[in-house]
């Protein structure tokens, strides 16, 4: 028991030493209703960024945009960046980053995209080549059905 105490005792102290609890706050708004109102948070200066609206995105649904770098045989070899939203049936605005200097010269990179409804595929983003490693708007982008 002699041997417990200076533990305990040493717990205790060390509990009581942190930072002290917060008192109740009241709740937020969902990030989804702030980021809408809010202007775009700055872009980091060794980043660039594709921007630009999927039209046709129904309510609740999910979209999964993504940079590839694509091989000889149209696969892909490596993931620049990648964005996960949540449709709201009307034009769905999305900011891309991706690391320029990730791009290597020569290769081809598209920008593909899919969007999920109750966990099927139900739309997809016909594959977007991205010529440059700069940051680009690409606009109103129309999304097709799935095969």
């Amino acid at each position: 028991m002699r041997l417990l105490a200076p533990f305990t005792l040493a717990g205790l102290l060390a509990a009581c030493a942190g930072e002290p609890a917060l008192s109740p706050q009241a709740p937020t708004t969902p990030a989804s209703a702030a980021t809408m109102d809010a202007p775009p948070a700055p872009l980091p200066a060794h980043l660039r960024e594709l921007s630009g609206s999927l039209l046709g995105v129904p309510s609740d649904s999910e979209v999964e945009l993504a940079l590839l770098q694509i091989d000889a045989r149209g696969l892909p070899q490596g993931l620049l960046g990648n964005i996960q939203l949540t449709g709201n049936g009307a034009a769905l605005p999305f900011r891309l980053p991706f690391n320029p200097q990730a791009f290597i010269p020569g290769t081809r990179v598209e920008l593909r995209g899919r969007v999920n409804q109750a966990g099927r595929l139900i739309l997809r983003l016909p594959p977007q080549v991205i010529e440059h490693n700069d940051s680009q708007q690409l606009g109103e982008i129309r999304l097709v059905p799935a095969p």
